[in-house]
């Protein structure tokens, strides 16, 4: 078991203020933020200085019905090699639906959702892990995850999926405490029997964040200091075990120094205060167990009974489908503005040239585009389809606006003029004869 001490997630817009704290040990990377043989320079100086950086994926999609892309799986491993780090993570969630399973096009939520806590669901999930740790160059580590809703019919707690789940592949754990405390509040989850539960033994490091309350729902923004209620979960785990490495998460409305070195004294001294001995694994991490799973036909029957439920859930909450029976409505409909504000963020990230051409209008035209339009191609290929709906619609009015964009889309999509394009006439002649126009 790797011990890692206090560490903080590495973002490029704080990375000097990151060269400057005192006492970080290591730094978490988002792995598809990177790419092998053009590190950014500030990161290569932290390794420089000795600090470990450990890649955390967001886009393998280890829930979902499918086995895991071996190219995604390739990508994340040459992440690993370029940083040098000792282990590598991701999430336990689905991220896309659809396709063969199904018989119906690949969707994407855009962002990390819940596994349902079923037989189906993890016997899935143990081989899709199985799949990725024969593939990958270093140990791998499953986080999990917050969630605005609850699958109906759940077989297991949190802590039962994952103890059976560490039990059956072997793979490490990496638990978020403040993803702990979110499922308290929105789904009435006790994170001290999530604790009791596990296998502490598995525990990789440990993730603390911030977030924040609205009508009655928790929101795991990663935008807000870390609250009391979160530091009192990360008290109950170090009650129980030592964990071999914290670190400190922030995404967006990044404060001042002076905070973040605020916040990471706040988790040493809970960590310090501990009452626990650290843990030995019991298992070596070369050499995970091997427990017996369902036999091929059962694990392909599996896989396409959660492939319906999956594409399902994503449809409503991306493409405006009815939603399933058993959710509860109300949350189907936050869920679904969790993800399309998400959506605007990140292409607003992305593509930060769309939200200076079209100023006030880029987040009403984008949610207009959005609805009922799913995303079916990563963020980038999103952001190209906004402009060429916007453009086949004559959009934005302003000529001048227009016409930057329109250069935009083109050196970005290909030398040919948009106006070559036959599909992109015919797009915008049909708009103009339903409008009148």
């Amino acid at each position: 078991m790797v011990r890692l001490g206090t560490g903080i997630g590495w973002r490029p817009e704080i990375a000097d203020d990151i060269a400057g704290l005192p006492g970080i040990d290591w730094v978490e990377v988002v792995a598809e933020n990177v790419c092998p043989g053009h590190v950014p320079d500030a990161l290569e100086r932290l390794r420089e200085r000795g600090t470990t950086v450990v890649p955390h994926g967001v886009s393998l999609g280890l829930g979902g019905a499918e086995p895991p892309d071996p190219e995604r799986l390739k990508a994340l491993g040459e992440r690993v090699e370029a940083l040098g780090a000792p282990l590598v993570t991701e999430h336990i969630a689905f991220v896309r639906a659809g396709g063969p399973l199904t018989a119906s096009p690949v969707i994407e939520a855009g962002h990390l959702l819940p596994v349902p806590r079923t037989r189906d669901a993890l016997d899935v999930l143990c081989e899709n892990v199985r799949i990725a740790q024969d593939a990958l160059p270093v140990p791998l580590a499953l986080e999990n995850i917050a969630a605005l809703i609850s699958w109906p019919g759940e077989e297991m707690t949190e802590g039962q999926f994952l103890a059976e789940l560490v039990e059956r592949t072997g793979v490490r754990l990496l638990i978020d405490v403040a993803n702990l405390h979110t499922n308290h509040v929105n789904r009435g989850e006790d994170p001290a029997r999530a604790l009791d539960e596990l296998p502490t033994e598995a525990i990789a490091y440990v993730h603390v964040a911030g977030g924040v309350e609205r009508d009655g729902v928790w929101h795991d923004s990663h935008a807000h200091p870390v609250t009391q209620p979160v530091l009192d979960v990360l008290a109950e785990l170090c009650a129980r075990t030592v964990p071999p490495g914290v670190l400190l998460e922030r995404d967006e409305d990044f404060p001042a120094a002076e905070e973040l070195a605020g916040e990471l004294d706040a988790i040493r001294a809970v960590t310090a205060a501990g009452t626990a001995t650290p843990c030995t694994p019991e298992a070596s991490p070369d050499a995970p167990p091997v427990m017996d799973g369902p036999g091929e036909a059962a694990l392909d029957a599996a896989r396409q009974r959660l492939a319906l439920a999956q594409t399902s859930l994503l449809s409503a909450l991306v493409a405006g489908t009815p939603g399933p029976e058993g959710f509860d409505r109300r949350r189907l409909r936050v869920q679904s503005t969790a993800l399309t504000a998400k959506r605007v963020s990140v292409i607003a990230h992305v593509a930060p040239e769309l939200p200076e051409i079209l100023g006030d209008g880029f987040r009403p035209a984008f949610l207009a585009y959005a609805d009922r339009r799913p995303m079916t191609g990563g963020y980038r290929r999103d952001a190209l389809s906004f402009a060429e709906y916007l453009l086949a619609d004559d959009l934005p009015r302003d000529p001048a606006a227009r016409r930057r964009l329109t250069q935009w889309w083109k050196e970005r999509s290909g030398p040919a003029p948009l106006p070559v394009n036959p599909a992109v006439r015919f797009a915008r002649a049909l708009r103009h004869a339903l409008s009148g126009r």
